[in-house]
């Protein structure tokens, strides 16, 4: 990750300089301070008496120092701050980008929410290591280093006790950080627990509330949150117990340096503005190491952090671009070749598929629940690739296209309509970014859109909620249609996509959408005969394999599947025939 840094070196470089420069300052207080004591006010080298021009000109030369101190502090956080925050930015949009190339079944091994918390909260605990690290680690250790030099320069006594105080230190540091540290990761996978729930319930609410599931969930996120305050108590209470006793060391040191002090005072062997001056080099050098044991702490929950961010950013991709490129348009052929797909870890779901779709014709497919209908049409424009055979689009492999280039070939509409907190427009224009007024218009009535869109207030600027709840099932899935329409891609994958639609609305939609792409491929799968029943051939998925495939009579003729399925939705062959009126239109 320290490439995202590079970028910025200079402000990374001059941060800690210039933090060199405030801890030096803060080095040098001490020193003139003892001889303001020992000279300006005791007179300890003019025969007892004081002299109030050393006081005077010391007091300036001091608040210059710490003038310019204080300028180095500023330019130091600035400059820190710039550094790490544009680090954290980019960070942040490279884990992003990274995320929005993974496969589903990579997005689902991570999970929403753990994406979510390693995209916000562990790259914020990065930005902050980072942050300290070319700021605070320098602060710390230049008082620390420098300090030990002021003070064993002053008397060695005064070493002699950082000799016994220290080891205790870094001791009680080392002891509680190496119970802490181990703790971090598991607090990041309590975070995640937490948002995963929280995901949930947020954007499914409505069916938390019509099932009066309320408490449930209460309890369900409860268990979670209360599992990372557990953890968060159990770091902050070892935290706790470190503080105190770091503190008694500290005030044992310090009485240590008063008491050797005052007794080497009255021998004359140091004076006391010199006892004063190790008292303070004492308290730097004590607080340098408390601070040092918050920013190895703080560097233990960073790298945690650190961790489970480069698992994001040094994922690859399990879906990659083909090499191949300049594909010619050859009409959206779709051909599956021997194809058999599994999900990671489970069965196949689909076995030995073998089906060619000529350029410009629609193909109906219906199924059982279970049976691959969606599974096979989205190894078309490689949201998985297959297991075994192949699938090719215009005569080529869909794996040898740039990913793309493939996707632009083809269009999918959802049963699932996914719309974004935006305007009806901007929803729609995601088909074509670059699409007019009158193309957006033209999409959304082949999509029978366009009647309600009038009715709305605001029209195609009308705003859409979270997830299109402010829109019925229908009208989402006719804006999703819309959207699918306006990209005008060779290949259409209806994949349930009008099952929120009376039978009216979607004979209207599919005979504007002959009449507007005649040419276009259509792979249509529904659960209504009537949906399909026009369509130029029928495909009957069962337990993964073509049970059947023909035009409607065929099937009538000699699937016996396809009849108990007419049967089912109809109660007579006749009917069903009947009630298929209006349906897919040829495409």
């Amino acid at each position: 990750m320290l490439q995202h840094l590079k970028k910025y070196w200079i402000f990374a470089l001059l941060a800690p300089l210039f933090m060199l420069g405030e801890a030096s300052m803060d080095l040098l207080q001490p020193t003139l301070m003892s001889s303001i004591v020992d000279d300006g006010v005791l007179g300890l080298n003019n025969n007892g008496v004081g002299d109030l021009d050393i006081v005077f000109h010391m007091g300036i030369r001091m608040l210059l120092l710490i003038l310019f101190g204080a300028v180095c502090g500023i330019m130091s956080g600035v400059c820190a701050n710039i550094a790490a925050q544009n680090f954290g930015n980019d960070l942040r949009k490279d884990a992003f980008g990274h995320i929005m190339h993974f496969s589903f079944a990579q997005t689902d091994r991570f999970t929403t929410g753990s994406l979510i918390t390693r995209v916000t909260n562990d790259i914020t605990q990065v930005q902050n290591m980072v942050q300290m690290g070319i700021r605070g680690f320098v602060r710390t250790l230049t008082l620390l280093v420098g300090g030990v030099i002021c003070i064993t320069r002053l008397h060695s006594s005064f070493g002699g006790i950082l000799l016994v105080a220290m080891p205790l230190i870094i001791l009680v540091l080392y002891v509680f950080l190496s119970r802490v540290t181990p703790q971090f990761s598991v607090l990041q996978n309590r975070l995640d627990d937490v948002n995963n729930v929280m995901q949930e319930n947020v954007s499914g609410n409505r069916v938390v509330k019509a099932y009066i599931r309320e408490a449930y969930e209460n309890e369900r996120f409860g268990k979670s949150n209360e599992k990372l305050v557990e953890t968060q108590l159990s770091i902050l209470l070892l935290l706790n117990y470190m503080t105190p006793i770091m503190n008694i060391l500290l005030n044992l040191s310090l009485l240590a340096v008063i008491y050797i002090g005052g007794l080497e005072a009255q021998n004359w062997e140091i004076s006391p503005g010199q006892v004063m001056a190790a008292v303070t080099y004492l308290t730097q050098i004590l607080n340098a190491l408390m601070r040092m044991g918050m920013f190895f702490q703080n560097i233990s929950r960073g790298m945690a952090s650190a961790q489970r961010v480069r698992e994001v950013i040094h994922t690859e991709p399990e879906i990659k671009d083909g090499e191949k490129t300049d594909i010619p348009y050859a009409g959206g052929s779709v051909e599956f070749r021997d194809v058999s797909f599994a999900y990671a870890g489970r069965e196949e779901i689909l076995s030995d598929i073998n089906l060619s779709v000529k350029p410009g014709e629609t193909i109906g497919i219906l199924g059982m629940t279970g049976s691959g209908k969606s599974s096979l049409m989205q190894l078309i424009p490689r949201f998985y690739d297959v297991t075994k055979g192949s699938v090719r689009i215009d005569g080529v492999d869909v794996r040898e296209y740039p990913l793309a280039e493939l996707r632009s070939r083809v269009a999918v509409a959802l049963q699932k309509s996914e719309l974004f907190h935006r305007s009806i427009r901007e929803n729609i224009a995601w088909g074509d970014a670059e699409a007019s007024e009158e193309e957006l218009w033209k999409a959304a009535g082949i999509a029978q859109a366009s009647d309600f869109i009038k009715g709305k207030e605001e029209g195609l600027d009308t705003i859409v909620s979270q997830s299109g709840h402010s829109l019925s099932g229908g009208q989402k899935q006719r804006v999703a249609i819309a959207r699918a329409v306006l990209k005008k891609a060779e290949i259409l994958i209806f994949d349930d996509s009008t099952s929120a639609l009376d039978l009216k609305t979607e004979s209207s939609l599919y005979q504007a959408l002959k009449e507007a792409y005649p040419e276009q491929t259509k792979l249509i799968v529904a659960q209504r005969i009537a949906s399909v029943k026009d369509a130029d051939r029928i495909i009957v998925l069962e337990d993964g394999h073509i049970a059947a495939c023909g035009s409607h009579e065929e099937l009538l003729e000699s699937s016996e599947i396809y009849r108990d399925i007419c049967q089912s939705q109809s109660g007579t062959q006749q009917n069903a025939t009947e009630s298929g009126k209006g349906g897919v239109a040829n495409g």
